[in-house]
């Protein structure tokens, strides 16, 4: 298979470049007459698709790029062809495009909207799930665990009308919300959509369970600013140290993934000092790329070393999140307590220039240690707890922390919370068919993806 010419570019302060050989002159072959400049771009997303996608082979040569509108569509349309050993439907739910402009900010944290990510705990009673502390919401002081009782004057806030609650409150630039408060007070809030830096690190604080220091730690991205993000995780790990935590809870339920640099960085501080120097992970590109697969090896950061971890993580819970807890499983005991088992994407890719866009094509997978990955269905749960949407972040009573920390008390999951209903299929909020179905179209605009930015110069 030939090897294309240069890619290059720059993505937030990292560099990431790739030189690869050629089997002859490099230039994509264009076919004769007059070609638009659209249809140079979609051919140029084809060839290099059928160069860099896992699973490259199972693309037809019929497949025409020219009958799609753009990039992300082309890259939308391949996906149905990642057929993978034992699963019966395609496996590939990602690949996509962004005009470079927008991916720069989405990558580097820069968001241009509310800063209001909102889902149902029941159908008919919807909440907020999670705020940017600069964001408007932020600033106007709402908080997670808020019933939004109205937008811009309608009051139904049903799973039915999951289509108006995306529009406005993440797709418009002026809504009108009525909440009610965590004491039953209502206020009433109009939001102007603004433009901030995200801080993927919503809480970190010190329980006591018993005689046990928990360090609990909510984080919610492995995308923005890398140079913060590091800065704040030697703090907290040494806060950690410092109180001789013994315990560690990190709450992943709606971290959709993003660089596996971080991922490693995180990864370090997290796994206990006798793995230092073993096998972190392994990452394999297609055969086209086999000279690119490699082991990563953990390299121990921080004094805190614990043997056991509970992440608390949901169907929101997907890639760089999941690469971390399968990373940590051969040298811990990992448990995992949520809502729902973990989103399933074992595999990554980095972003491609083409014209103004960046492809992604799915382009490597990864597996642990012992060679366990193929997670496509996600990882499974050790505890199902509802998800406490009725409690902000760091409450001691909220449904899934209040379950870890009793386990680190007791030995035990069990504990009761004033207002929770547990079912046979769970707890309030996704026992419902409607409910599952709502939250999964309210959360289809946040990122989910395993990013690998590093240089790589063939």
């Amino acid at each position: 298979m030939k090897r294309y010419s240069v890619l290059s570019f720059m993505l937030a302060t990292v560099i990431f470049a790739a030189c690869k050989k050629e089997k002859d002159s490099g230039t994509p072959v264009i076919p004769p007459g007059e070609v638009s400049a659209a249809d140079k771009v979609k051919d140029t997303v084809l060839m290099y698709s059928k160069d860099l996608y896992l699973w490259y082979k199972q693309i037809p040569t019929s497949f025409n790029a020219r009958n799609y509108a753009d990039p992300n569509k082309i890259m939308e349309a391949l996906r149905q062809y990642s057929k993978e050993p034992g699963f019966t439907t395609p496996v590939d739910r990602w690949s996509f495009a962004y005009k470079q402009t927008e991916w720069d900010d989405v990558s580097s944290g820069v968001a241009q909207d509310f800063g209001l990510n909102v889902f149902f705990y029941a159908n008919g009673d919807l909440r907020v799930k999670s705020v940017e502390p600069r964001s408007p919401a932020g600033i106007a002081g709402i908080r997670r665990g808020w019933r939004i009782k109205s937008i811009n004057g309608n009051t139904n806030i049903t799973t039915s009308n999951s289509d108006f609650i995306v529009q406005n409150v993440f797709n418009s630039t002026t809504t009108a919300f009525s909440f009610e408060k965590a004491d039953g007070s209502t206020v009433n809030l109009s939001l102007n959509a603004g433009t901030y830096q995200e801080n993927p690190i919503y809480l970190d604080t010190v329980y006591t369970a018993g005689t046990k220091k928990v360090g609990y730690l909510v984080f919610n991205s492995f995308l923005g600013d890398t140079s913060q993000v590091y800065s704040d995780f030697q703090r907290i790990f040494n806060r950690f140290s410092q109180q001789q935590v013994s315990e560690l809870i990190v709450d992943l339920r709606y971290n959709g993934g993003g660089y596996v640099s971080v991922q490693d960085k995180l990864a370090n501080y997290l796994v206990p000092t006798n793995a230092n120097g073993n096998v972190m992970m392994h990452q394999e590109f297609n055969d086209n790329y086999s000279d690119w697969n490699e082991t990563s090896l953990f390299s121990k950061l921080g004094s805190v070393s614990v043997p056991r971890i509970f992440f608390i993580v949901s169907n929101s819970t997907a890639s760089a999140s999941e690469l971390l807890i399968n990373n940590l499983k051969p040298y811990m005991d990992v448990k995992l307590v949520g809502p729902a088992a973990t989103y399933g994407k074992p595999v990554g890719f980095f972003p491609v220039p083409v014209g103004d866009w960046y492809i992604f094509p799915v382009s490597f997978r990864s597996t642990n240690k012992n060679g366990e990955g193929n997670y496509f269905q996600g990882l499974p749960l050790d505890k199902q707890v509802a998800d406490g949407l009725n409690k902000d972040w760091g409450d001691q009573t909220e449904s899934a922390l209040a379950s870890a920390l009793k386990f680190i008390e007791t030995g035990s999951y069990s504990v009761v919370i004033p207002g929770e209903t547990i079912g046979a299929a769970g707890n309030t909020g996704y026992k419902e068919q409607a409910v599952i179905a709502g939250n999964k179209k309210l959360d289809e605009p946040a990122f989910k993806g395993t990013v690998d930015v590093r240089k790589r110069f063939k």
